[in-house]
């Protein structure tokens, strides 16, 4: 979740690092910081809240050096309060650390550190301690060795990034299950959390693995393990530029990347289909394993778990394998049964999703072979995985997700038809013929946001309304968990989601005069029952607002306040890529009428890697 940025050999060094952290917004935080080595001393500015109260303390106290790291945090230990804002540093002010991820054993190590003063409540100041008291016993003092010592005694999830007045021109960074990328161009080194605050400078990076330290200075970057080993980090360039990382005349990044998802989702389906065969984006296994599988588990978290529930319809579907969709959270908790037989998908956005990297990695311990979806090349969740398909949604800024799921659903799609072909199931012309049909998907999703300005119209109508119930069956219901999620997210009012048919188990005792029930009803096999839930939810007084297709509109105009009419999908199983779009713009309308931060929501990040 924080965003990290570390800059060595450039005269404007502060001014590289603030817009570095300006790029980093999206990933959500409370509170942001710089450090930089002017002359035999560390500078410190940080504050508490958005990025803009620190550009503002810069004003008041010119920061300037030629090296120095910056960050913003989203609090885990301590309020977010000027004090526990990073950078934090050594008792003798001689070292500088930010950090993204948590050091499960900082209190034992702050016990061992008798009589020291520390002036804030996190996790991350005992790291530099630590290291300003490795270098007080050097007969001549290096910070790489230093912090190589250091991290040998932290336990948990960590990158840290220092800067020390001995040690000129040298950041020394230091990872273990939280991303840190490095790297160097024209005579400046580099490192950050996110390829995006770098892609001004260069494309081509590398990825620290877990338990590598690197030093970076003017001169390039050196590598090593934790025994002091040269170490080879996973190199590789970007194929996005900057422009993906800027509004390009929209109001904000959520409603860019709404309107982005045909190009992403066609973006998606591009070169999947070569020589009569499916193809994954990277394998590293035999791909007939694949074709032994009788059973999936679909691992992921919040949206891309929902997606993560279309996935396992289409593999039900198409490839006849039992499928379990589960909280990645959850999954290493409950000694789940896995063996070589047993598929894992795992799915995240970033790719560095710490739950979900954590479930993958038991399920490899128990020999389960692993599939990454996702969207960031290079990533942890790629590297691990035994095969990879990229979904290709190019950056996605805004923390709420949207193009990110409706591209996961598309590659969830396509993992169900590339298992059906493993497995012998289809032949590869009704899967080339499927593939044809998806690619209606694009111009489909055209057409469904030409409803905006009347989705905008039913924000105006309800933005006031308190409680508002989404119901869905089939592959409707996961679009009506995701459609209360954004609802919930960013514009902070209360939603739920239920399975229509569970309604009269309960849930229906929410109803009342003036809710608002959201219903998925695209024609389908589940149309006259969810016509029949809608009578049920208005009979007791709730305003309906179906979500159909030119199919049902008919009898959705007849049992419904509101219909919002949809192109046909070209497949039901593609129906919820097509559904959930008007359900992301009433959620976007209703929060910015309300005056919120779609693109940061509070408490929310983006990239999680925390448990």
């Amino acid at each position: 979740m924080c965003g990290i940025i570390g800059i060595t050999g450039r005269d404007d060094a502060v001014d590289g690092i603030v817009a570095g952290l300006t790029r980093l917004e999206y990933r959500g935080y409370d509170s942001a910081g710089v450090v930089v080595r002017d002359g035999d001393q560390l500078q410190v500015v940080k504050r508490a809240g958005k990025l803009d109260n620190l550009k503002s303390a810069l004003r008041d106290e010119p920061a300037a050096g030629r090296v120095g790291i910056g960050h913003t945090r989203w609090a885990t230990h301590g309020a977010p309060t000027d004090g526990n804002a990073h950078p934090h540093l050594g008792p003798r002010g001689r070292v500088a650390v930010v950090h993204n991820g948590i050091l499960e054993n900082f209190q034992v190590l702050k016990a061992e550190l008798d009589g020291a003063t520390f002036l804030s409540d996190t996790d991350t100041e005992v790291a530099a301690h630590l290291v300003e008291a490795e270098l007080e016993v050097m007969e001549t003092p290096d910070l790489f060795e230093a912090v190589r010592r250091t991290v040998a005694r932290l336990e948990g999830a960590y990158s840290l990034c220092f800067v020390a007045v001995d040690d000129p021109d040298t950041i020394v960074v230091a990872k273990y299950e939280a991303p840190l990328i490095v790297a160097h161009a024209d005579g400046v080194g580099y490192c950050a959390s996110d390829v995006a605050a770098l892609i001004e400078h260069t494309k081509d990076v590398a990825a620290l693995l877990d338990g590598q330290i690197a030093r970076i200075t003017p001169d390039g970057v050196d590598v090593v393990d934790l025994q002091g080993k040269p170490a080879e980090p996973h190199r590789y360039t970007v194929d996005w530029d900057l422009s993906a990382a800027e509004k390009q005349g929209y109001d904000t990044f959520m409603l860019k990347e709404i309107h982005e998802q045909p190009k992403a989702v066609a973006d998606t389906l591009l070169g999947r289909f070569d020589e009569g065969r499916l193809h994954l984006d990277e394998l590293k296994t035999d791909e007939r394993e694949f074709g032994r599988v009788d059973k999936v588990f679909v691992l992921a978290c919040g949206t891309s778990r929902y997606a993560g529930m279309v996935t396992k319809y289409a593999i039900e579907h198409w490839a006849g394998i039992p499928v379990e969709v589960e909280e990645a959270s959850e999954f290493r908790y409950r000694d789940p049964i896995l063996d070589p037989h047993t598929l894992v998908i795992a799915i995240s956005q970033s790719g560095e999703t710490t739950d979900t990297i954590a479930a993958a990695t038991h399920a490899k311990d128990q020999r389960a072979p692993v599939i990454a979806l996702c969207n960031i090349v290079g990533s942890t969740l790629a590297r691990e995985a035994d095969g990879v398909l990229y979904t290709h949604a190019g950056l996605e800024v805004a923390v709420a997700s949207t193009k990110a799921f409706t591209t996961q659903i598309i590659g969830g799609l396509l993992l169900a038809l590339y298992l059906a072909q493993q497995r012998g199931r289809m032949y590869a012309s009704e899967i080339e013929d499927i593939l044809s049909r998806l690619q209606q998907v694009p111009p489909a999703l055209e057409q469904v946001l030409e409803l905006d300005g009347q989705i905008r119209e039913l924000a105006e109508q309800y933005q006031g309304v308190n409680y508002t119930m989404f119901i869905g069956r089939h592959v409707g219901l996961p679009i009506a968990y995701e459609g209360a999620l954004k609802l919930k997210e960013i514009s902070y009012l209360h939603a739920e989601a239920f399975a229509a048919g569970e309604m009269k188990h309960g849930p229906i005792a929410l109803i009342e005069e003036g809710s608002l029930v959201v219903a998925l009803a695209p024609a389908g096999h589940v149309f006259g029952k969810m016509v029949s839930n809608i009578q049920e939810v208005r009979a007791r007084g709730a305003a309906v607002l179906a979500i159909g297709t030119e199919g049902s509109t008919a009898d959705l105009k007849a049992n419904a306040d509101h219909v919002l009419t949809l192109p046909e999908a070209p497949h039901e199983l593609a129906g919820p890529i097509l559904s959930v779009v008007p359900l992301q713009l009433f959620a976007y309308h209703i929060a910015t009428l309300r005056g919120e931060d779609v693109d940061q929501p509070r408490n929310l990040a983006k990239t999680v890697t925390v448990e």
